[in-house]
């Protein structure tokens, strides 16, 4: 794992994306506390990795839509 700060990670972008190209995990901290984590992006299916959920690929488009009833039935009408 590759911890650089905020003005490093400015610097030093081109390696640390191909660090994480590479399959590195690079983090981004500001004042020595984590913030983000840089990774390679990819086009599939997203798969969960939750316990019980492991190989489950998820339609992140439906994840997207979302139906305003029910999202009122969980924040009592304040959507």
């Amino acid at each position: 794992m590759v911890q650089v700060n905020v003005h490093e990670a400015k610097t030093q972008l081109s390696r640390l994306i191909e660090a994480a190209l590479a399959g590195e995990r690079v983090t981004i901290a500001r004042a020595g506390k984590p913030v983000v984590d840089l990774v390679m992006h990819t086009d599939g299916p997203v798969v969960i990795g939750a316990p019980g959920w492991t190989g489950t690929t998820v339609d992140t488009d439906a994840l997207d839509a979302y139906d305003p009833e029910l999202v009122a039935a969980f924040d009592g009408g304040k959507g």
